[in-house]
C-alpha cells in the first residue's frame, strides 16, 4: 500500500454531515460535507430519514476520499454525532420510522409523566442528568404511547454515531458519552439502568453493548464498501457524543480545564474528580461519563441554540448575506448596543435555570436598532448566557477549580463572537486552530481501533491534536460587560420567565380548541 496509513473522522451534526481524513499527525488532507437533511412535520417537532443520514454520511465519504490518490490507505473510520436522537430498528435491520431530532419538542408530556411516576430526585441519582424532554428516553415513551406497534417491532435502538458505524461494519455498540445522554445510564455503574427501562414498560435488550470510545467494532463490509468508498476491512470504531470526542482532540478533559464546544449547540464541560451531586442536576448540568482507557466524569452544560441563533439570525435579516458582511457591520456598534439586549432561549434553557419552555427574546430596543445592533446583541446573548454557565460551575461547592479555557467548533472563527467572549469572560481563550475538532477527534479514536495507536497519550499517538491561538480580553470591554451582565443580563430570565409561561399555556389552550 503506497504511503503512510490515514485516518477517517465522520462528524454528524445538527446541520452538517462532515468526513476528514488525516494524517496520523493529524494534518487534514480531504474532507467532504453534506447538509444533515431535516423534516418538520409541524411546530416543533424535526425528524430525520435514517437511510438519508447513512447516504449523506456516505457522500461525504466519497467527496473526501475522491481527493485521495490512494483511498485504500484509510485504515480507520469512527463517527461522532449528535447526543439525544436515536435510530430504532427492527429485526431486518430496518427502521422502524422517522429519527426523531434531538431537539425535537414533542416528548414533552412524556417527561412530565416520567417526573411524577418516577421522580426528578431519583432520576437525577441514577442518570445523573437535570430530565428534560430532548433525552432519547423520553422519545422511547413518546413512541410508546403515540406508535407502540412501531415500538414493538424494535429490536435494537442505536444513536446516530453508533447506527452509522453499524451501517458500516454491522457490528452494533454504543460508548458511555452517548449513552449518558439518554436519560437510561446508571451512571455510577456504567451500565445501562436495567430496572428503571423495565418498569417503564421498556425492554433492556434493545439497548446495544456498552463499548468503550476507540474499540474495534469491526470492519467496513462489502456493501458498506461499495456505498461509502472504503476499502473493505477498514477498522471501524466506537466513537461517541460530538462534544465529548471533541474534547479529546484537544485534551478538554484535562484536569482544570473548561472545555467550551461552539456549534449548533454550545457546551461547556468540566471534567470531575468523580461523579458530581445532586446540586449539579438542579442547576441544569447534566453529568456524563466517557471511557477510552480509564472512565472520566464530567459536567455538562450549555445552550441549545447558540450557532443556531447566529444562523436563525442570518435567516431571518440576511439570507443573501455571508457571515462576513454581518460580523464587519456589527464590529462599527459599541459593546452594549445601546441597551439592546438577547435571550438566546431558542430551544429552551439548560443551565444553570433547566427550563424547557424558556423562550428566546430581545429587549431594550429603540427605534435607532439597525440589523448591525440586532446582530451584535445575538452575540452578545450567546456570551452572556455562556458566562452564566460558567460562573456556576465556579460557585458550586466541591467542583474542580477552573484554570484555563479551551475552545472548538465553527464559531470559534466568528472574530467579533469571540472577542466578545474573552471579554465577557474576563480570562483568556484558547481557541483550537482547526475548528473541526471533532472530526479529529473521531479519527483519534479510528487510530485506536486500527491498531495505529496503542492510546490515546500524546507518546501514543504522535502528538495528534489540535494547536491553538490565545484570544485574550479586552480591559475596557470587560469592565463594561461586567456591569451589563450583572445589573441586566443575570436578572433578565427570571423577570421574563412568567411571560413565556403564560405564552405557552395560552397557545396549548388555543391548540386543543
Amino acid at each position: 500500500m503506497p504511503g503512510d496509513p490515514l485516518l477517517a473522522g465522520i462528524d454528524a451534526g445538527t446541520t452538517r454531515i462532515r468526513a476528514l481524513i488525516f494524517t496520523t499527525e493529524g494534518r487534514p488532507i480531504a474532507e467532504g460535507s453534506r447538509p444533515t437533511e431535516v423534516r418538520r412535520p409541524r411546530p416543533g417537532w424535526a425528524e430525520h430519514d435514517a437511510e438519508g443520514l447513512w447516504q449523506t454520511a456516505c457522500g461525504a465519504l466519497r467527496e473526501a476520499l475522491g481527493q485521495l490518490d490512494h483511498p485504500q490507505r484509510v485504515v480507520g473510520v469512527a463517527v461522532a454525532s449528535v447526543g439525544e436522537a436515536f435510530v430504532a430498528l427492527d429485526r431486518d435491520g430496518r427502521p422502524i420510522g422517522p429519527t426523531i431530532a434531538w431537539y425535537d419538542e414533542r416528548p414533552a408530556r412524556q417527561l412530565e409523566w416520567l417526573s411524577q411516576e418516577i421522580g426528578v430526585e431519583r432520576l437525577r441519582a441514577l442518570t445523573g442528568l437535570a430530565p428534560d424532554p430532548t433525552f432519547s428516553l423520553c422519545k422511547l415513551l413518546w413512541l410508546k404511547e403515540h406508535e407502540p406497534d412501531a415500538l414493538a417491532r424494535t429490536t435494537l435502538w442505536l444513536n446516530v454515531a453508533h447506527y452509522l458505524a453499524w451501517r458500516l461494519c454491522g457490528v452494533p455498540g454504543c460508548d458511555l458519552s452517548l449513552a449518558s445522554r439518554s436519560l437510561a445510564l446508571d451512571l455510577e455503574r456504567r451500565r445501562w439502568a436495567e430496572d428503571l427501562i423495565r418498569e417503564l414498560g421498556l425492554s433492556p435488550q434493545i439497548f446495544a453493548p456498552i463499548r468503550p470510545a476507540g474499540a474495534r467494532l469491526g470492519e467496513v463490509t462489502a456493501e458498506a464498501a461499495g456505498a461509502s468508498g472504503l476499502t473493505q476491512g477498514c477498522a471501524v470504531g466506537v466513537g461517541g457524543h460530538d462534544h465529548i470526542v471533541g474534547a479529546l482532540a484537544v485534551r478538554g478533559l484535562e484536569p482544570g480545564v473548561l472545555f467550551n464546544s461552539m456549534g449548533t449547540a454550545e457546551a461547556l464541560t468540566l471534567a470531575l474528580d468523580r461523579p458530581g451531586g445532586a446540586e449539579l442536576a438542579r442547576r441544569g448540568f447534566s453529568q456524563g461519563v466517557v471511557q477510552v482507557d480509564a472512565p472520566i466524569h464530567y459536567a455538562f452544560g450549555g445552550l441549545p441554540a447558540s450557532g443556531a441563533c447566529i444562523e436563525w439570525f442570518r435567516q431571518l435579516f440576511a439570507s443573501e448575506l455571508g457571515h462576513e458582511q454581518l460580523i464587519a457591520e456589527a464590529e462599527e456598534v459599541p459593546p452594549g448596543c445601546g441597551g439592546a439586549t438577547f435571550l438566546p432561549d431558542l430551544r429552551g434553557r439548560l443551565s444553570p435555570v433547566p427550563d424547557p419552555l424558556a423562550r428566546g427574546a430581545w429587549f431594550g430596543l429603540s427605534a435607532d436598532a439597525s440589523r448591525a445592533v440586532l446582530y451584535r446583541a445575538v452575540l452578545e446573548g450567546l456570551a452572556f448566557d455562556a458566562r452564566l454557565s460558567l460562573d456556576t460551575l465556579t460557585e458550586i461547592p466541591g467542583l474542580p477549580s477552573i484554570r484555563k479555557v479551551r475552545a472548538i467548533g465553527g464559531n470559534t472563527r466568528n472574530r467579533l463572537l469571540m472577542r466578545i467572549k474573552r471579554s465577557v469572560y474576563g480570562r483568556p481563550i484558547a481557541a483550537a486552530e482547526m475548528p473541526e475538532a471533532t472530526a479529529l477527534g473521531a479519527a483519534l479514536l479510528a487510530g485506536l481501533a486500527s491498531g495505529v495507536f496503542s492510546d490515546l497519550s500524546p507518546a501514543a499517538c504522535g502528538l495528534m491534536s489540535s494547536g491553538f491561538r490565545s484570544i485574550e480580553p479586552d480591559p475596557a470591554w470587560t469592565m463594561r460587560y461586567e456591569a451589563y451582565y450583572r445589573e441586566v443580563y443575570r436578572p433578565a430570565y427570571a423577570a421574563l420567565r412568567p411571560l413565556h409561561q403564560a405564552a405557552r399555556r395560552l397557545t396549548d389552550s388555543s391548540c386543543r380548541k
